[in-house]
């Protein structure tokens, strides 16, 4: 199976083999496996490993005093979950498994020495994370702007243009394991909105949501719709 950094981070540029291999090396030592709900990172925890999905799906995510919870982002294979390493002191948000899901552990100083062994990966790195920045200015444009079939069908096309970077889609078919409370929570709705929103999208005959697998049915039209 294909190295999901490496097929993430090769929308970015071509690496030779020896760049694979070193990715390879990377994830190959060490994997945790973390529980529905489980945090694989804690906001205020000091970090010295950097955690890479490898299967599953994970969330960035704040808890407000009330109780309530927002949802910051999806992490899905390929994603890096605290490259933040670099610059905080101290994580300052949770990184919670929303499924079962499988981490590749890498230390820090393993990432440090690979960024000044190639400049190609350094520019690849670089430029993930730029893009994981532009996917969060839509995710604020979301909550700020769009309406609530717009905000679904955003996060819909999203995820599904992420599962395929990595491989992990069959036409336009691929996991979507969340409940509907951690949708609910990730566009800012409460459940009932929601579930009226995603009626609306099924009768339009834009997406299918069963047993923890989406289809997008039209993707042309949901695109226009999330205004992707």
């Amino acid at each position: 199976m294909l190295n999901p950094l490496t097929a993430k981070l090769e929308q970015f540029t071509r690496f030779d083999p020896s760049e694979r291999l070193r990715l390879d090396e990377l994830i190959s030592e060490k994997t945790k496996h973390y529980a529905r709900g489980q945090h694989i990172i804690s906001v205020g925890d000091k970090i010295d490993e950097i955690h890479l999905v490898l299967d599953g799906l994970a969330t960035r995510s704040k808890m407000l005093k009330d109780g309530s919870r927002q949802l910051m982002a999806f992490l899905v294979p390929g994603d890096l979950c605290d490259l933040e390493v670099f610059v905080l002191n101290a994580m300052d948000h949770d990184i919670v498994a929303l499924v079962e899901t499988k981490c590749a552990v890498i230390s820090a100083a393993d990432i440090e020495q690979l960024l000044t062994e190639s400049s190609n990966l350094t520019r690849a790195f670089w430029w993930s994370t730029m893009t994981d920045s532009a996917v969060l200015r839509e995710w604020i444009v979301n909550h700020g702007s769009r309406d609530a079939l717009a905000r679904i069908a955003h996060i819909v096309c999203e995820l599904l243009i992420r599962h395929r970077i990595v491989g992990h889609t069959v036409d336009n078919t691929f996991a979507f394991p969340m409940t509907q409370d951690d949708l609910a929570d990730a566009t800012g709705m409460t459940t009932i909105h929601l579930n009226r929103s995603l009626k609306q999208l099924r009768e339009d005959g834009l997406l299918e949501w069963r047993s923890k697998v989406m289809t997008v049915l039209d993707f042309e039209r949901l695109s226009r719709v999330a205004q992707y």
